[in-house]
C-alpha cells in the first residue's frame, strides 16, 4: 500500500509539471503582446519595454521558463499584469464561488442521479426506465453552454423567475449548478441503473425478498451495498471534472468564480493568471484523483492485492 502511495504520488507530480509546461508555452504561441494589452495599442514603445522588462517578458523563452518553474515550485506565479497584485490570491478568492457552485452541482447530480437510477432500476423496460434512459442520454450529450443559454431564456427571460447572471443571491446559483450538474447526473443515473440491474437477481437478494422484506429495503440495505464502490470512485474521479466544466458555465452565466477568472486573463494576455488558475485547478483534481485511487485500494481486496 506504502509503495502504491508513493508510486501514485510521483506520478501525480509528473502530471502537474507536464500541466504547468504546457500551460507556459501555450499562452506564449497565443497572438499578442501582455504589454501591449495592457498599456494599448498606442502606447509608447518605451513604456511597453519598460513593462516587458519588469515582468521578465524581455527574456528569452529557455530563461523565462526555468524562472517560471522555480517560481511555480514555491506556488508564486508573479503579479497580474491586468489586475494587480498577487496571482495566487486572486485565484484564491475566486476559488470559494467555483468551490461553492461545484459542491452544489456534485450534490444535485448524485441526489438525483441516485434516485433515477434507482427507479428505473426497479422498474425495467417500463415507462420510467425508457424516460430516464432516454432523458440521461440527451443531458450528457447536449453542450454545457448552450444548456446554460436555454434556461437563461426561458427561467430569466420569458417567466422572470431566477437572475441571469451574477452571485447576488442563492437563487442566482439554481441555473448554473443544474448546468454544471446534468452530465455528472447522467453518468451516476447509469451506473446505479446498471449495478442494481446486475445485482438484484442474485442469490442473496432473492433470499432477502424471500424473508418477507419490502423491495425498498432489500434495494436499500443489500443491493445498494455491493454497487456503491464503483459509483463512488467515478463521482469521485468526475467531481474534478466539474471544476473543468466550471470554466464554461461560469463564462455563461458571469459567475464570479476561477474559470470567468480564467477567460479574461486568457483575452487579456494575462499569464500569471492563467498559469495560476490552470495549476491551481490542476493540482485539485490531481489530489482527487490520488484519494480516490487510495480510497479504492483501501475498500477493494481485490485491488489490494494486486498493488
Amino acid at each position: 500500500m506504502l509503495r502504491y502511495a508513493i508510486r501514485r504520488l510521483a506520478i501525480s507530480v509528473l502530471v502537474l509539471f507536464g500541466a504547468a509546461t504546457v500551460v507556459f508555452f501555450a499562452m506564449r504561441a497565443v497572438d499578442g503582446d501582455p504589454a501591449t494589452a495592457v498599456l494599448g495599442p498606442d502606447a509608447d514603445p518605451a513604456a511597453v519595454d519598460a513593462l516587458r522588462r519588469e515582468y521578465g517578458l524581455d527574456a528569452a523563452l529557455p530563461v523565462q521558463y526555468v524562472r517560471f518553474l522555480q517560481r511555480a515550485a514555491a506556488f508564486d506565479f508573479g503579479e497580474s499584469f491586468r489586475l494587480g497584485g498577487s496571482a495566487v490570491d486572486l485565484v484564491l478568492s475566486h476559488l470559494s464561488a467555483t468551490a461553492a457552485l461545484s459542491l452544489t452541482a456534485f450534490a444535485i447530480a448524485l441526489v438525483v442521479g441516485f434516485a433515477l437510477g434507482v427507479l428505473a432500476a426497479t422498474r425495467p423496460g417500463g415507462l420510467v426506465d425508457r424516460t430516464v434512459s432516454v432523458l440521461s442520454m440527451l443531458t450528457q450529450s447536449l453542450p454545457s453552454f448552450w444548456v446554460g443559454i436555454m434556461l437563461i431564456l426561458v427561467f430569466s427571460r420569458f417567466l422572470h423567475l431566477l437572475p441571469s447572471s451574477g452571485a447576488s443571491s442563492p437563487a442566482a446559483m439554481v441555473m448554473p449548478a443544474v448546468t454544471l450538474a446534468l452530465p455528472l447526473l447522467s453518468v451516476v443515473l447509469r451506473l446505479v441503473r446498471s449495478g442494481l440491474l446486475d445485482v438484484l437477481h442474485e442469490d442473496y437478494v432473492v433470499t432477502a425478498r424471500a424473508k418477507g422484506l419490502s423491495e425498498w429495503r432489500v434495494v436499500g440495505s443489500h443491493a445498494m451495498r455491493t454497487m456503491l464502490l464503483p459509483v463512488v470512485t467515478v463521482a469521485g474521479l468526475e467531481f474534478g471534472s466539474l471544476l473543468g466544466g466550471a470554466v464554461i458555465v461560469e463564462t455563461v452565466f458571469a459567475w464570479p468564480g476561477v474559470g470567468r477568472l480564467m477567460t479574461d486573463a486568457i483575452a487579456a494576455r494575462d499569464y500569471s493568471i492563467v498559469q495560476a488558475c490552470v495549476i491551481t485547478v490542476a493540482a485539485i483534481f490531481i489530489v482527487i484523483n490520488l484519494v480516490v485511487d487510495l480510497l479504492y485500494v483501501r475498500l477493494d481486496p481485490r485491488v489490494r492485492e494486486s498493488v
